[in-house]
């Protein structure tokens, strides 16, 4: 007789207890979220709303539990997997587009779009004609949401191809270009308004260039990294490295980070963290380097303890 295998099942209480907690910590911090339990395969055991949460959110957070259900693993991981247009990297596009037109004196509008054709940004000189607004929005947004240049379309329109002008959200007009991030859209940049329809074009290719520039410095100010510390979070995010305010008052779970490298740099308190075998006693100054792979997990935190984190994607 083959041996049968079990395995663990979230039942009726189980769902209301973690519903219950997530509820509990959701109101005393005046969250206004949906939080629901699904099971291994993805399917709903049950739903919770807060106060003053949005209908949406409900069928979003189906679907970040069933993506953490299936694939095994937060769904932050892999949201993390993929790059993101940030608003830094999207105003840089359109200054360095910017940059040239001024050079070149012309005015055209330059508009940044996510990967989802919504705008980021947009670069409007004093000069520019009003109906180029709205047609750079619509050049990024064809690139961003189709995966190419938007020249694509205008030369099938004109080479007999009648159809490239009734594609849904897309316009067949030169001047938009998607932005790439090691090899993901995360993004593209539109241009109407210069001298030409060519220069349009010329212009957007510069600006699909720049993500691959470096970062200029970044300043943060003492003030906003002590508002920070109160709570801890996000204090930067580009498309390689993020830098974290980080706040423990107590132990945490183990993590793992399958692509980033932790960099800890401590600012204030006293904190034990087990990575492997090992055991680091980190106070002020200390600095931990935790690389991607490796299991690390704070033990024993003398609270507040305060401490930057630079995470690098590996």
């Amino acid at each position: 007789m083959a041996p049968i295998r079990t395995r663990r099942i979230v039942d009726e209480a189980g769902v209301d207890g973690v519903l219950l907690a997530a509820e509990h910590h959701a109101r005393e911090k005046g969250y206004r979220v949906v939080i629901t339990v699904v099971d291994r395969a993805g399917n709903v055991l049950g739903l919770r709303r807060t106060p003053g949460a949005q209908v949406a959110s409900s069928l979003v957070a189906v679907d970040k539990a069933r993506t953490a259900a299936i694939f095994v693993r937060p769904s932050r991981d892999i949201e993390e997997q993929v790059p993101a247009l940030t608003y830094e990297a999207a105003r840089r596009v359109a200054e360095t587009v910017g940059t040239v037109a001024t050079d070149r004196s012309v005015a055209p509008v330059v508009a940044v779009v996510d990967a989802e054709g919504h705008l980021v940004y947009l670069w409007r000189p004093d000069a520019a004609q009003v109906a180029s607004v709205d047609v750079a929005i619509d050049k990024a947004r064809t690139a961003a949401i189709y995966r190419r240049p938007s020249k694509d379309f205008e030369d099938q329109a004109s080479t007999g191809r009648p159809s490239a002008l009734h594609l849904a959200r897309a316009v067949p007009l030169q001047g938009g270009m998607p932005l790439l991030a090691r090899g993901h859209v995360i993004g593209a940049v539109g241009v109407s308004g210069a001298s030409s329809a060519d220069e349009d074009q010329e212009l957007a290719v510069l600006g699909s260039e720049a993500p691959l520039l470096h970062d200029a410095a970044t300043y943060i100010p003492k003030q906003k990294v002590n508002e920070q510390f109160q709570t801890g979070g996000l204090l930067l995010q580009t498309l390689s490295y993020k830098l974290d305010a980080g706040r423990r008052t107590g132990p945490g779970a183990v993590e793992l980070h399958d692509h980033e490298t932790d960099i800890m740099h401590v600012a204030h308190g006293r904190a034990t963290v087990v990575t492997g075998e090992d055991k680091y006693l980190l106070n002020e100054g200390d600095v931990l380097v935790i690389p991607n792979g490796v299991p690390h997990q704070f033990v024993e935190v003398t609270g507040p303890f305060l401490y930057f984190v630079t995470k690098v994607r590996s």
